[in-house]
């Protein structure tokens, strides 16, 4: 197991992120505010949501998605994520709406899109 586990960090440095390790505040409300809350404002935009500091955990965690069956946000399950399908380009494989977010922005980071693939896995807190 532990040639595994030494494997994937080798493997996948950039992309390595231990779920304890990461904090709502400190890690994701950045990315939300430099690369959603532009056009996810007021909640009055497309798909409804306030992605500013204020207001962006209320509108994310434990909501449903608009475009999908899914929670825009499942604690522990960023799998069963909308945000993750929309983050990753995968969210027509879950019957969802729309294009990859950011829109008319090239595609997030592999190490952003597993701080916060690592963030919903450890229970989407508001730390």
């Amino acid at each position: 197991m532990k040639s595994v586990v030494a494997l994937l960090a080798v493997a996948l440095p950039a992309v390595a992120v231990a779920a304890d390790a990461v904090s709502f505040e400190r890690d994701i409300v950045p990315v939300l505010r430099d690369n959603c809350a532009s056009c996810h404002l007021t909640g009055q935009e497309p798909g409804g949501m306030k992605l500013h500091p204020g207001g962006a955990y209320a509108s994310l965690v434990n909501v449903p998605s608009v475009e999908s069956r899914l929670a825009r946000v499942k604690p522990g399950q960023p799998d069963e994520s909308y945000l993750m399908h929309k983050l990753d380009g995968t969210h027509l494989d879950v019957e969802g709406q729309g294009e990859r977010m950011p829109f008319g922005f090239p595609q997030l980071s592999d190490e952003i899109r597993a701080r916060v693939r690592a963030w919903i896995a450890a229970g989407a807190r508001k730390n």
